[in-house]
């Protein structure tokens, strides 16, 4: 699979929607995730990242314009033992609460499908980073309707054992802009991740759409402490 420069990506298609990026700096020192949002809406682009104890949620950006909570307002990053849970959703607190029960990522969205937003259909994207003694590796997940049927829910899950230093994949909702919104298609796309935290959260930034972009998480774990740094960026403020 060719190497595509996420910069790049981001800036060709407008609307993407929610993305994950799950992967290795190019250094292989630190585990990489970024995840972004978008909105065309006013409801949908009245939120912004806060911090939790352990990794993020959204909340609105003006409680007096939020008119549906419903799909919005969610964690999408919380920590498990040396997990991290990266998803566009509640799901994260499937994955979370499941995987504590001992069941496995993909066995814990079994129980979920694409979300409730006809005609859209947006799909359900997941991902998990698991460090352990020096060790680092990831699956992603997306569950979507076959087509734009939402009699069928497609599953499918990617896994990435000993990751390639500097690379990572990358998943998004949508293709592009449109009406519905077309899902996304195939295996996430391979992406090229620097070492700096900073060079890549505002590579990502600058990349998104003016019009569409809300609000961006980045976080680099290094891979032999555990410990952790975060970036955030809100277009809009509380």
């Amino acid at each position: 699979m060719k190497t595509l420069d996420i910069y790049k990506e981001l800036s060709s298609n407008p609307y993407p929607g929610r993305g994950i990026i799950i992967g290795k700096s190019e250094d292989g020192k630190n585990a990489v995730t970024a995840y972004f949002i978008m909105g065309r809406s006013v409801n949908s682009r009245n939120r912004v990242f806060t911090e939790t104890a352990d990794g993020i949620k959204t909340e609105a950006a003006d409680p007096s314009k939020l008119s549906d909570p419903h799909l919005i307002i969610y964690s999408p990053v919380r920590v498990l033992g040396n997990k991290t849970i990266v998803t566009n959703g509640d799901q994260t607190d499937t994955i979370y609460e499941l995987m504590d029960k001992q069941q496995t990522f993909e066995q814990s969205l079994r129980g979920r499908e694409y979300e409730d937003d006809a005609p859209n259909y947006t799909p359900r994207i997941s991902g998990i980073m698991h460090i352990e003694n020096g060790s680092y590796n990831y699956a992603m997940s997306i569950l979507k309707s076959a087509d734009g049927d939402p009699d069928c829910c497609e599953r499918f899950t990617f896994s990435y054992t000993n990751p390639i230093n500097g690379m990572g994949h990358f998943i998004h909702t949508y293709i592009g802009d449109g009406s519905p919104l077309p899902s996304f298609e195939g295996e996430p796309k391979k992406i090229a991740i620097p070492n700096d935290i900073d060079e890549f959260t505002n590579g990502l930034w600058n990349a998104l759409s003016e019009d569409n972009k809300v609000s961006l998480f980045v976080r680099y774990i290094d891979i032999k402490s555990g410990k952790y740094v975060s970036k955030i960026v809100n277009k809009y403020t509380k």
